[in-house]
């Protein structure tokens, strides 16, 4: 019997290979541990956590929120164990950690279409299959991927600027401008030398993430982080991510100070990064450091800075919204390989992949969900972002379209969660897959 092959067993292939067989597909599980294990796992269980036990804030003004709500109404392996082992966390979905992966690992090992294979996979399989090794794919698959598909493929770790939502952003303070006259795609923060003075200083006192030991690394001179920048000295940052050399603010045209400049990340525009800013602050240091920046007093951040390990693809230039390769029809990347960043993201995309597997199975075409979904939204992102620096994903409001109208900005969570959440339901219902809630 032809079975798809689905190569990691941590969330995203864990629910993947749950997919393909509740839809009646048989599917081959290949994970490497405890054969081989990494530096970063203790057991030889399927979707083990390693970092964290939550999955994220709920409720109708969280963007995790809708996504967990999809994720349920897809039939969700992960988001049935999540809710089988759940612990106390507040407004947040955590979940006692061996309690989770056992449950998950019982469930896929003892249905009759799920094969598990206790081996480490050193090449890209043939035929239908779905990549789900997360951020620490073994060098051996890694070194495969590169040579198939180019130096696309990214990895070592992940170097990642703050992101934070257009519609926060300060436009009267803020000016569009290239420099020296090119074209004007980015935004400008201006500094005057006050400004950058507190700027630096608070730069420097600000309190930094502890890595995991699996974590550390040693920085390429191009992904240096900007507080190791502050630490070179007072001039670094201005010959550096705030140089305002050839950058003249209109209302005065003059130079400022120094600058702090936004790239927009997603073809839509609702997401702008702080190019050369990528951080291993902690988040709280990070937003104080934002809001301090003139135009950035009041910015929504949707995605923190991050300098971790990591192994992710340059998700633009090698995936479409269904999460095929472009190149090579019936495979399909998910998880942190794919460009996202989270446990339940990495689920979500494991779902989609799994999903779209079966209907290649099936002589079916691949499809995507509505873009007013989370899941939806986050999938276009992948195929979609400005690859240049290309930086992993997880679940905000700036990835779906805003809602029309005036309203709070709670009230306008609410009716984002609500819209998509028909949207996703309608899709899936119209695929035959609608689970009761």
């Amino acid at each position: 019997m032809e079975r798809v092959t689905v190569v990691g067993g941590g969330l995203a292939g864990s629910e993947a290979a749950w997919t393909l067989a509740r839809l009646g597909v048989p599917v081959r599980l290949y994970e490497m541990r405890p054969k081989r294990m990494t530096p970063a796992h203790a057991t030889e269980r399927l979707a083990e956590i390693v970092c964290s036990n939550s999955l994220g804030g709920e409720g109708p003004a969280n963007a995790k929120g809708l996504l967990q709500a999809e994720m349920r109404r897809a039939g969700s392996l992960v988001m049935e164990a999540a809710t089988k082992a759940r612990v106390p966390a507040g407004g947040a979905l955590a979940v006692d950690r061996e309690e989770f992966s056992q449950y998950i690992t019982e469930r896929l090992s003892r249905h009759p279409l799920v094969e598990v294979v206790r081996e480490e996979v050193a090449e890209v399989p043939e035929g239908l299959a779905i990549l789900a090794t997360g951020p620490l794919t073994s060098d051996a698959l890694s070194e495969a991927i590169r040579h198939r598909f180019g130096d696309h493929f990214l990895s070592y770790f992940d170097a990642a600027s703050p992101i934070v939502l257009y519609e926060s952003i300060d436009l009267e303070t803020c000016f569009r401008a290239g420099r020296y006259g090119q074209e004007a795609d980015y935004l400008n923060c201006p500094l005057t030398e006050e400004e950058y003075r507190r700027f630096y200083q608070a730069l420097l006192e600000a309190e930094e993430h502890t890595p995991h030991e699996w974590e550390k690394r040693e920085f390429f001179e191009a992904c240096v982080p900007v507080e190791e920048l502050a630490r070179r000295g007072y001039q670094t940052l201005l010959f550096g991510p705030m140089k305002p050399v050839g950058l003249k603010d209109p209302r005065t045209g003059k130079e400022p100070f120094a600058v702090v400049q936004l790239r927009q990340e997603d073809k839509a525009g609702r997401m702008w990064s702080l190019v050369g800013f990528q951080t291993g602050l902690k988040w709280p240091e990070q937003k104080r450091l934002i809001q301090m920046i003139p135009g950035l007093e009041n910015a929504e951040i949707v995605r923190y800075g991050v300098m971790h390990r990591n192994t992710y693809l340059n998700a633009p230039l090698l995936l479409q919204e269904t999460l095929e390769f472009k190149e090579q029809e019936g495979l399909f990347a998910a998880g942190v390989l794919a460009g996202v960043e989270g446990y339940l993201e990495s689920a979500a995309t494991g779902f989609l992949a799994g999903l779209n597997a079966a209907r290649r199975y099936r002589g079916l075409k691949p499809v995507a969900p509505p873009e007013e979904s989370m899941l939806g939204g986050l999938v276009r992102f992948l195929a979609t972002a400005n690859p240049k620096g290309f930086q992993p994903m997880y679940a905000n409001w700036g990835l779906v379209p805003p809602v029309e109208g005036r309203m709070a900005k709670k009230e306008k969570r609410e009716a984002m969660y609500h819209r998509g959440l028909r949207a996703f339901e309608e899709w899936v219902a119209s695929l035959g897959m609608l689970a009761s809630t």
